[in-house]
């Protein structure tokens, strides 16, 4: 993020408040908000430069928990506000806090142009895979064939991929991490930070009253490592209990192969997170973790990382440039027009 001033020495207790925290007893989101008041010292921001804004959600009520400036907004319009304030005040690290429903479905309209736009912001989506504070319909993220309440003979809705969405609207940092993986996502969450531009992180987060599970294959010890692939920056995807398993590419095709089985650390894809191409092969590694037979482990990590001018700054630029060769405008004359008319 774009803000910057003199160090400053604080601590995760500064950025908690006062007000009880109240989400259910076991919710992922008491993980994100730890995780968050933990990095957020770390960056060398003043506390009064930080804002954080909300739509509508479980996960919105975050700005009461942070001792920062911020709003809880309207359904899916988090995006549009936090980009006004952005806008108008550059100087500011703006947090956008969002949910699966609250950003895919009525604000997805406005989560593409944001990332299109590349305001400096961070965009945090919480994804559970379900509507939970309107006590549990399936969201646009929920799994084909999901029982719910308004989906009472199974979804057949095909789901978002959010990742791939991001990447498909030219976002320019892409990022997946889980609320039950504190370090990988306190590392996830300070590289979003300092990139400069829109960082789009979905965060897998448990709703343990109307979705419990859904993404404990990823995070129980006894499946995480042969079903979770974590990218780091140029070494080979390897995953597997044992380290024993890899990706490689036939051509553009990715395998599973076995290590010591004919392959070897060398004959695997070496992550790059700055190929776009390959970004988007590895956003759609997506397959059903339950289905029987080989598939594809599901990554987690920066996919995608790429420098682009940002909003603000390239509007910035463009009104000091009017203002250069045509001087400062006249509001009262704007708004009166070209005809005006006089009645008696």
């Amino acid at each position: 993020m774009s803000a910057t001033a003199a160090p400053v020495n604080l601590t995760a207790k500064d950025f908690a408040t006062d007000q009880e925290v109240r989400w259910c007893p076991g919710c992922g989101d008491y993980s994100i908000l730890a995780q968050v008041q933990k990095v957020m010292p770390t960056l060398g921001i003043p506390k009064e430069n930080f804002a954080i804004i909300s739509g509508i959600g479980c996960s919105s009520r975050f700005p009461y928990y942070m001792n920062t400036f911020g709003m809880h907004s309207i359904h899916g319009r988090a995006t549009a506000i936090a980009s006004g304030l952005k806008a108008a005040r550059p100087e500011l690290s703006v947090w956008i806090v969002s949910g699966d429903g609250d950003s895919m479905s009525i604000g997805g309209n406005h989560t593409i142009h944001l990332l299109r736009r590349n305001f400096d912001v961070n965009f945090l989506v919480f994804n559970n895979q379900i509507y939970g504070l309107t006590k549990g319909q399936y969201s646009p993220t929920s799994e084909e064939h999901k029982i719910t309440k308004s989906t009472p003979y199974g979804s057949i809705d095909h789901p978002f991929n959010p990742l791939a969405l991001a990447l498909g609207a030219d976002g320019t940092f892409i990022a997946r991490s889980m609320d039950r993986d504190p370090k990988h996502l306190q590392e996830t969450l300070t590289r979003a930070a300092k990139h400069k531009g829109t960082s789009f992180v979905e965060i897998y987060q448990n709703c343990n009253i109307f979705n419990d599970g859904t993404f404990e294959i990823f995070t129980e010890k006894a499946t995480k490592f042969d079903e979770g692939l974590y990218l780091e920056q140029g070494k080979p995807l390897i995953f597997g209990t044992n380290k024993n398993k890899g990706i490689r590419l036939n051509g553009l095709q990715p395998e599973v192969v076995e290590l010591g089985n004919g392959f070897s650390a060398d004959d695997l894809w070496i992550h790059d997170e700055h190929d776009f191409y390959k970004a988007q092969i590895l956003v759609r590694m997506f397959d059903d973790p339950h289905k029987t037979g080989i598939h594809f482990p599901r990554p987690f990590g920066v996919f995608y990382e790429t420098s682009r001018p940002c909003y603000e700054a390239e509007m910035a630029l463009q009104i000091e440039d009017v203002i250069t060769s045509k001087g400062k405008g006249d509001l009262d004359k704007l708004l009166r027009g070209r005809e005006v008319w006089e009645i008696a």
